[in-house]
């Protein structure tokens, strides 16, 4: 399996195989500062149909124009909400983005950047789950109640976006552009999407039948054991399996046909 994952890794992950993929946007910040806003800006609204995802990133970001942090910090709340105001996808309106905002720009005032305030809710470099649920908490602190952008960690879901966003932001390599410190790519969780969780499925890796966290950290138990460092290593090219029309996702399993699964 690992032979098979290293290959795919070889292939696949490349800047060049980024698009369609909402990472693509991280690629014109040079500073960590303004790249963690547009990282959050853009994890945030990656789900629904990708044309979509991509023209609504590109919307908040041409309002957030090529210094983020900047205009975080120097808009106020009632602006912010203006400029926000009409935006709408999906099931998030501006005024959820223009909340997410206030609160990551209230982060910023405290801790200095959002890297200081996820570290500040964990005990060691790799306590992901009591960061999360920190920095989660912090980044709903002006969103409306009904809102669904800024998932619950404590609500049991794999919070995809969320752990999506830690990857491009903790780990540093062709497709991830990384730029935070103090935090583990050790400790890091698969974000856990459709693909994903079929992929896991199809390779024996988990029996579960909800793609909830229990099943997210279960795969990434499962990648551990040929990546115990860097254990989504594999996400981005794996997830390119079930998006891109020339990815062969036969020849994959043929040349996994002799790795163990599990029985489900």
């Amino acid at each position: 399996m690992k032979g098979a994952l290293e290959n795919l890794y070889a292939r696949y992950n490349r800047r060049e195989y980024a698009h369609p993929d909402p990472v693509e946007f991280l690629y014109a910040y040079e500073h960590a500062a303004d790249r963690e806003i547009a990282g959050l800006a853009a994890s945030s609204l990656a789900y629904g149909r990708v044309g979509q995802i991509l023209k609504s990133v590109a919307n908040v970001l041409e309002i957030l124009g090529p210094r983020p942090a900047a205009w975080l910090l120097e808009t106020p709340p009632g602006r912010m909400r203006k400029a926000f105001q009409g935006f709408r996808h999906r099931f998030a309106t501006g005024k959820d983005v223009a909340g997410m905002l206030e609160a990551a720009s209230r982060m910023l005032s405290k801790h200095g950047s959002l890297n200081a305030a996820f570290t500040s809710g964990m005990q060691d470099p790799r306590d992901i789950p009591g960061g999360l649920s920190a920095f989660a908490a912090q980044l709903r602190a002006a969103l409306p109640a009904n809102s669904h952008l800024v998932p619950r960690p404590e609500s049991g879901s794999p919070c995809k976006r969320l752990h999506l966003y830690l990857r491009w932001m903790v780990r540093s390599d062709r497709v991830d552009p990384g730029g935070w410190n103090g935090i583990s790519p050790a400790g890091l969780v698969i974000p856990l999407d459709t693909h994903m969780f079929r992929i896991g499925r199809i390779l024996g890796l988990t029996c579960r039948k909800q793609p909830d966290i229990r099943t997210a950290v279960e795969l990434t138990e499962a990648f551990r054991r040929w990546s115990p460092l860097d254990p989504v290593k594999y996400d981005f090219a794996l997830t390119r399996l079930g998006i891109r029309a020339d990815a062969d996702m036969q020849a994959f399993l043929a040349e996994c046909r002799d790795c163990e699964a599990v029985e489900c």
